[in-house]
């Protein structure tokens, strides 16, 4: 996808479509080539479908989603010609929105969706954790990590993520 681009002062908007209805990031120059950088919400259910251009579409399985919103984000980052790598941006804060089990009546089966909710966070807090620990050693972790339990329209995923990172090129010179 190549983006459109608007600038507006220290702030630029990369977005796609004639009338987005939000941006996938938006830069904000703090000088000295260093960008604050806001990435759009994503899911690893269909939204990376759509823009890793993905056969499979992955239901309801964070070990595998949270990757592939983190790697969502690193094509948009490459796409809109800001970095190559996500490795390069320090994140200050992630939220994340926690679907609930999509096949479970909760009212007709209490426990199971309850055990069902168990395993999602489970699975949630180690993949997030171990994307940071295998994939991104030289960065910090974020400072804020907020998780919402919710619904959201994306029927297959089982959390959107929205973050803030740093973009500091001379630390990748």
């Amino acid at each position: 996808m190549a983006f459109k681009v608007k600038k507006r002062g220290r702030l630029t908007y990369y977005y796609g479509g004639e009338r987005p209805t939000l941006s996938a990031i938006v830069t904000e120059d703090l000088g000295n080539g260093d960008l604050k950088v806001y990435l759009a919400g994503l899911t690893g259910g269909h939204s990376a479908k759509g823009v890793l251009q993905r056969d499979e579409l992955v239901r309801m399985k964070p070990t595998e989603e949270i990757e592939l919103v983190f790697r969502s984000w690193e094509k948009w980052l490459q796409e809109a010609g800001i970095c190559d790598s996500i490795s390069k941006i320090d994140f200050v804060e992630v939220h994340a929105f926690g679907a609930q089990p999509k096949d479970i009546n909760p009212m007709a089966e209490p426990q199971k969706f309850h055990d069902e909710q168990q395993r999602l966070y489970k699975e949630y807090a180690q993949a997030y954790s171990s994307f940071f620990a295998e994939h991104m050693p030289e960065t910090g972790v974020p400072a804020r990590f907020t998780v919402h339990v919710m619904d959201f329209p994306d029927k297959a995923a089982s959390y959107e993520l929205y973050s803030v990172g740093l973009y500091q090129p001379s630390l990748h010179q």
